[in-house]
C-alpha cells in the first residue's frame, strides 16, 4: 500500500508473519499501524538496542481512531517494513503528549 507520509509518497511492505503478528498479539491492524505514520504529532527515534544487523526505528503516534501505538520498523529499499505494533505504555503516552504540547506553536 502507498501512503503520503510527512509529504512523501511511501510504500509499506509486509511479510505474512508480521502482517498478522501485531494483530494477534496486540490487536493492532495493518491499517491502524500505517495510520500512525500520517499522524502530524508522531515522532520517530532510532532503536539502537535492536539495531544489530540493520537500523531499526520506533514511531509513536495516534491512529485515526485515536489509539496510541508504538511501532518498530525498518526502512528497506525506500519502503517501510513494520516489525511490530502495540499500544503505547502509560509512560510512552505521557511522553507523546508532552512532545505534542511542546511542539505546538
Amino acid at each position: 500500500m502507498y501512503m503520503r507520509v510527512k509529504g512523501e509518497l511511501t510504500k509499506f511492505e509486509w511479510d505474512k508473519w508480521d502482517l498478522n503478528k501485531s494483530y494477534f498479539k496486540h490487536e493492532a491492524t495493518p491499517k491502524e499501524t500505517e495510520e500512525v505514520f500520517i499522524d502530524e504529532w508522531s515522532y520517530v527515534v532510532p532503536d539502537i538496542k535492536h539495531s544489530k544487523t540493520e537500523k531499526r526505528f520506533v514511531i509513536v503516534g495516534k491512529t485515526m481512531e485515536k489509539r496510541d501505538l508504538f511501532i518498530a520498523f525498518v526502512e528497506r529499499n525506500k519502503k517501510i517494513r513494520v516489525i511490530s505494533a502495540r499500544r503505547m505504555h502509560k509512560k510512552e503516552v505521557l511522553k507523546y503528549e508532552e512532545f505534542k504540547k511542546d511542539s505546538k506553536i
